[in-house]
């Protein structure tokens, strides 16, 4: 069966998120440091898409708590093309990532995670809430 990849988008880094094969659960898989660089992610998750079975790449899309668009979200568009224009023959949607990173950093905080670790999980933690997202929206 075929997997989803989560994805945390940022410039900095990317939070990357997988479902079993059965699409029931979402487990991190890595955050992508790119420091900017948007073919540094695009490579990554190439070699994902190679490495497992995926047949759906689901964005997180940073909306403002009052469902206006900011400077986050217009950069996420902007990557949200440059998948689609490499990924066009696999799906491609966009699911709220609102309180994605509150509730990864509270999850976090009740794991006690030294706060040195925190910086390198937040991202990845959140890519899977926006996978689980995606899983309880589609649920039949």
């Amino acid at each position: 069966m075929s997997r989803k990849l989560g994805i945390d988008y940022g410039t900095v880094r990317t939070g990357i998120a997988i479902t079993d094969e059965l699409g029931i659960t979402a487990q991190g898989l890595e955050t992508i440091v790119s420091n900017g660089s948007d073919k540094v992610i695009l490579k990554r998750i190439e070699e994902l898409l190679k490495e497992y079975d995926i047949d759906c790449l689901v964005l997180g899309n940073p909306i403002n708590m009052d469902g206006t668009k900011g400077k986050r979200a217009e950069e996420t568009e902007l990557f949200l093309h440059k998948l689609k224009s490499r990924f066009n023959k696999i799906n491609i949607v966009q699911v709220d990532e609102r309180l994605t990173s509150v509730e990864a950093h509270k999850t976090m905080n009740f794991l006690e995670i030294d706060n040195k670790k925190k910086k390198q999980l937040v991202d990845t933690i959140a890519a899977v809430y926006i996978l689980e997202n995606y899983i309880n929206k589609f649920k039949a």
